[in-house]
């Protein structure tokens, strides 16, 4: 995606992702987090705001911070680096609500010829059946994987 993204820091293993949205409410930290599931290779993201006194990250907080494409970008761009180090890895996303859902939804619609040049994109239906990813149709999750 050839939009501004932030800066972010990360350790050696790529699995946790860290940067500051900037905006109308101030700095608010935002964390990127792949965490294997239960079928070998597959990564669940997370991502949400960070918690400093907890340090646990909260994805259920609605920032409208303003920067809301930006932030999209930069946790797209943890994607690339993430399937950059572990190229047979799918990464499982899904929004804490519906709303959340439909904003990703949105987000790889409106870059779907571009994020398929690097990745196969997938839909998750109600059924538990991924298919590649249809414009205008509702999904429960997405899956990507780099080719």
């Amino acid at each position: 995606m050839n939009y501004p993204r932030y800066e972010y820091s990360t350790e050696d293993e790529l699995s946790i992702f860290e940067f500051e949205s900037v905006g109308s409410k101030g700095k608010v930290k935002k964390v990127v987090q792949y965490t294997e599931m239960t079928i070998k290779g597959y990564f669940n993201l997370g991502f949400g705001d960070l918690d400093i006194k907890t340090r646990e990250v909260n994805d259920e907080i609605v920032t409208n911070n303003g920067d809301g494409q930006k932030v999209l970008a930069t946790v797209v761009s943890t994607v690339y680096a993430f399937t950059g180090k572990y190229p047979n890895a799918y990464v499982y996303a899904t929004g804490s609500n519906e709303a959340r859902t439909r904003l990703y939804r949105m987000g790889i619609s409106n870059n779907l010829e571009e994020l398929k040049r690097d990745f196969l994109v997938y839909g998750l239906r109600n059924n538990d059946d991924f298919e590649k990813f249809i414009v205008g149709e509702d999904y429960l999750g997405f899956l990507v994987k780099r080719k």
